[in-house]
């Protein structure tokens, strides 16, 4: 397991559909665990291959202690419901983020790491990465789908003045 580099915007790779995963191998289990420790180093809810320059369609997301973290293959959001509008950022466009309505509850579908069916649904913040990260997969941007984009808040230090 290592940290892999998280590709930035403007890069060709966050903009590009990725490929299916046809082969559930030790290269695959790999690039997971290299995801997960990724997204764990830079403080992520949630990562995408793109986001660390492979084209294939593969995420991790950790947004809730109830599910805790989730690896999915070739994920396909297959129900939405409600509405939900508020703050999103993104590893690979840091210092920025934007105002993104999103379904409040979304179902998606994909494969264990085994190539297993699984699927989840989450709602708050899980839906939201769900449905980003899945974007990312995509080509789109969360800059693509905010209604306004915005300089991030720098969070203070604790325990300094």
């Amino acid at each position: 397991m290592s940290i892999r580099l998280i590709v930035k915007h403007p890069d060709d790779v966050l903009r590009e559909p990725a490929k299916e995963v046809t082969k559930f191998n030790a290269n695959l289990h790999k690039l997971l665990d290299d995801m997960a420790d990724t997204m764990y180093d830079a403080d992520g809810v949630g990562l995408a291959a793109p986001q660390v320059g492979i084209s294939k369609r593969v995420i991790v997301v950790d947004a809730d202690e109830e599910h805790g973290l989730i690896e999915l293959v070739n994920p396909e959001i297959v129900s939405k419901e409600g509405e939900q509008f508020g703050p999103e950022g993104c590893l690979s466009i840091p210092g920025l983020q934007g105002d993104v309505r999103r379904a409040l509850r979304v179902t998606v579908r994909g494969q264990d790491r085994h190539g297993n069916p699984v699927e989840y649904t989450g709602s708050d913040l899980l839906a939201r990465a769900f449905q980003h990260e899945v974007d990312h997969l995509n080509g789109v941007l969360f800059i693509d789908l905010a209604e306004s984009v915005y300089e991030r808040k720098a969070v203070p230090e604790q325990g300094g003045e």
